[in-house]
């Protein structure tokens, strides 16, 4: 089988690390596979199997030549104090009309590599398998005429494709009905002027003219999807796994020791890229809850771990807040997994967080706000425990109670990896989307396909 993804990166947590998963499994299994990125990140751009989608080269010639000044002049005058004012102005005369676009709110959709992906493969795919398809380098308008010529399926891994220009919409729901009246055009990605409806409006011609499959890693998001505008959906809900192999539990004193952490320390883990600018992580329940336990337990031995921004450590009431920059090599974060005893998980909205899969299978109790696809993870009382979203006590009360019995957590460390081990290995989600791929590809070749745009009225949604 010759399958390509599409993602905006290789590297990374979240939907990069499941496309890049899905690539070393594929590829191991002996299938030819190609991952066609937005962004190079270095030397796993480079890597065998992995392509960058080169969008400035199918530009007009007066707009390459514009952005090739800007990036000489961004790397030769970065000490000149006006040179962003500078390049930005480079920007819009590279392409007016683009950035006219986006300046009024318009979704940006100009990538022209895009429709060209299927020459640009090193060689033809029976099938593309998009992910994350924000993060400024997809052009959405090439879905029908893709879909047309192969089956394409696509993983979501937030709310993006449902929404008029947001990543997460949380509470909001007026993606449901057209959106429009944006109560948070500062939410990623950020429009400046509230033209929501119309950006909702262009993706719903895009769907109804394309021939889709859906596949989303948690329940709920399935759910939403079946209320949104790609409605009526094939869908499949295939849950997200992690490499068990790197990701497992380990001789905590020796890990402790080569991290310079006291072998009697009580330490909670939490990880997540940018901790402290990430809205939607809510690090303020997150501080609160710490507060609230050092106040309660001797806050001697008591160590907060911050995986993911590098920031000066913060001390209180004899407790420390130690945060560690983002971690490239898999396995410097493996190890911080298995020096903790409790992994905490404060988000405000999440689809189906990676860092709780690995915490899981590294043997750590997680103690996670009850939201989005958390509770299809976490079991209550086995594996860890679930609280109220901003309810910095509930989450103190439920560390405090797996700190204070050792016992207790050692059990519940036991059955998270175990959790782990049957539910969440990335052998079983590989072998999950290359049994779909069989199935679709099935229907393709025999006609059913084109009878059924994005699944037609018969379409189906298997909760697996």
């Amino acid at each position: 089988m010759n399958v390509l993804q599409v993602s905006a990166t290789a590297q990374g947590g979240g939907a990069p690390r499941i496309a890049w998963e899905l690539l070393c499994g594929l590829r191991s299994r002996g299938h030819t596979t190609h991952l066609a990125v937005g962004h190079s990140q270095g030397p796993v751009a480079r890597s065998s199997g992995v392509f960058v989608m080169p969008n400035d080269n199918h530009r007009s010639a007066w707009t390459r030549g514009s952005y090739a000044l800007r990036d000489r002049m961004r790397k030769r005058l970065s000490w000149f104090p006006q040179i962003k004012r500078v390049t930005s102005v480079l920007t819009w005369l590279g392409d007016p009309g683009r950035w006219f676009h986006t300046g009024m709110g318009w979704e940006d959709f100009s990538y022209p590599a895009t429709g060209r992906l299927l020459e640009l493969s090193p060689s033809p795919p029976q099938i593309i398998h998009c992910h994350n398809l924000h993060g400024g380098y997809f052009d959405l308008r090439s879905l029908p005429n893709l879909s047309r010529q192969v089956p394409v399926l696509v993983t979501l891994h937030d709310d993006w494709l449902l929404t008029g220009h947001c990543a997460c919409a949380c509470e909001c729901e007026r993606w449901k009905s057209g959106c429009g009246q944006c109560p948070d055009l500062s939410a990623y990605p950020r429009v400046p002027r509230d033209n929501t409806a119309r950006n909702w409006q262009r993706k719903q011609a895009i769907y109804a003219a394309s021939r889709l499959w859906v596949a989303t890693p948690s329940r709920w998001l399935m759910e939403r999807v079946t209320q949104s505008m790609l409605k009526p959906v094939d869908g499949r809900v295939i849950h997200n796994g992690v490499d068990l192999n790197v990701f497992h539990p380990g001789e905590r004193m020796q890990v402790r020791d080569a991290l310079g952490i006291a072998s009697g320390a009580k330490v909670l883990l939490f990880v997540a890229n940018g901790i402290r600018r990430n809205s939607y992580k809510d690090f303020p329940t997150l501080r609160s809850a710490m507060h609230l336990l050092a106040q309660r337990m001797p806050a001697d031995n008591l160590l907060f771990i911050g995986l993911g921004e590098d920031l000066p450590p913060e001390r209180f009431d004899r407790a420390e807040i130690r945060f560690v920059a983002y971690q490239s090599q898999v396995e410097k974060v493996v190890a911080y997994y298995q020096a903790a005893d409790v992994y905490l998980h404060a988000a405000r909205s999440d689809t189906f967080p990676t860092t709780v899969l690995e915490a899981l299978a590294c043997g750590l109790p997680v103690v996670a706000t009850r939201v989005g696809g958390i509770p299809e993870q976490v079991d209550y009382g086995a594996t860890g425990y679930l609280t109220p979203s901003g309810d910095p006590a509930a989450m103190a009360s439920a560390a405090q109670k797996l700190l204070e019995d050792n016992e207790l957590r050692q059990q519940m460390a036991a059955q998270a990896a175990a959790a782990a081990r049957r539910r969440f290995d990335v052998d079983r989600m590989v072998s999950e989307y290359l049994d779909w791929y069989v199935q679709i590809l099935a229907l393709s070749e025999s006609g059913c396909s084109s009878q059924r745009p994005r699944g037609g009225a018969g379409a189906t949604v298997h909760l697996l």
